[in-house]
């Protein structure tokens, strides 16, 4: 990028822009904080979708890796509360409140994406298990109310739980609950290979999101991509729990945040149909054998593949205030709570 200087009653400034906007030179124009070949702000997003990344005073990256589609599969189930814990989660509301929130916080995100990435096509999917028929409803309603693509499936318990074995890696016979989750992760990866065209984005009943997260984690996939010349998978949850340890990492910026590279996850992230494709066997492993930890399978991907996170976090795993698995550091989570009410 170039830098002028305003200046006012210049009789070439005009053409100068013009010019400038052709060979698709970005100016600044530092006087203001203004971009006169785009007509922004520098505050403003620069970065356009599927062409370039920008970020001051970084430059600009071309982009080579367009995102062109995104399905969002959310897993849900209303009549459990906590999967393998008995304490309460922070604010101690029925389960079905998060669950609402998560919902309500995603439409949120993909319409903001939505403005932005005219191009891609965005859906989302519910695979449920056990929630009451007016909890179902519930769900419908807040959908039917957004004008996003969406369609609510009914897990297919008994398929998916015959092909799990009743005994974990810790030797210890696995719970109905357990079978349940393992058997919508089961569901929810069938279907995305079945019927994604790029990139899915596997989602808990849990997870509260900021406005602008699919926003961010789409203009990062597509810079990162298209820098490393690779798939990659994004987790848009800062755990504690990444914190216990002082291993290294590398650090990359993205469109307004900057990411880390992790090698543990749970399972919520965004990858594309080919990672899917690629590593089958090992993520359809994580479904039908309990390993310790659960997500071993996805963790021996992330030694070969890059899977990154945001700091701060985009998206608050609402446990248990205590637990290292839960509520991500420096972020306003009783805000996040009521942005998102029913």
């Amino acid at each position: 990028m170039r830098e002028i200087k305003s200046k006012k009653n210049n009789p070439f400034k005009k053409i100068f822009i013009k010019i400038c906007r052709i060979f698709g030179v970005e100016l600044i124009d530092q006087s203001n904080f203004s971009i006169p070949t785009s007509n922004k702000s520098i505050n403003e997003t620069l970065s356009m979708p599927g062409k370039n990344s920008i970020t001051l005073p970084m430059g600009k990256v071309d982009i080579t890796r367009p995102v062109k589609s995104l399905n969002i599969i959310l897993r849900t189930c209303m009549s459990v509360n906590m999967l393998t814990q008995s304490k309460n989660r922070i604010f101690e509301k029925d389960k079905e409140q998060y669950t609402k929130r998560t919902l309500i916080s995603l439409i949120k995100s993909v319409d903001c994406a939505k403005d932005i990435f005219k191009e891609v096509k965005f859906k989302i999917h519910v695979i449920d298990h056990n929630s009451s028929k007016k909890q179902i409803n519930d769900i419908k309603t807040i959908l039917e109310r957004s004008n996003l693509s969406f369609e609510i499936l009914n897990l297919k318990f008994e398929e998916f739980s015959n092909l799990i074995e009743n005994t974990n890696e810790e030797k210890k016979e696995v719970t109905n609950n357990q079978k349940s989750n393992m058997s919508n992760i089961h569901q929810s990866l069938v279907l995305s290979k079945e019927i994604c065209e790029d990139l899915t984005y596997f989602v808990e009943d849990d997870y509260i999101h900021e406005k602008n997260s699919l926003t961010e984690m789409l203009f990062t996939y597509e810079k990162i991509a298209s820098l490393t010349k690779k798939e990659l998978i994004i987790c848009p949850t800062d755990y504690p729990f990444l914190y216990s340890q002082s291993e290294g990492t590398r650090i990359f910026l993205g469109d307004k945040k900057h990411w880390r590279q992790v090698d543990q996850t749970l399972c919520t992230f965004l990858t594309s149909k080919e990672i899917i494709e690629r590593y089958w066997d090992q993520i359809i492993s994580m479904c039908k054998f309990e390993h310790y930890p659960f997500e071993k399978p996805l963790h021996n991907i992330y030694k070969k593949e890059l899977c990154i996170s945001p700091i701060p976090s985009l998206a608050l795993h609402f446990t248990n205030v205590n637990s290292i698995y839960g509520l991500s550091p420096n972020v306003d989570w009783k805000r996040l709570w009521d942005e998102n009410s029913n």
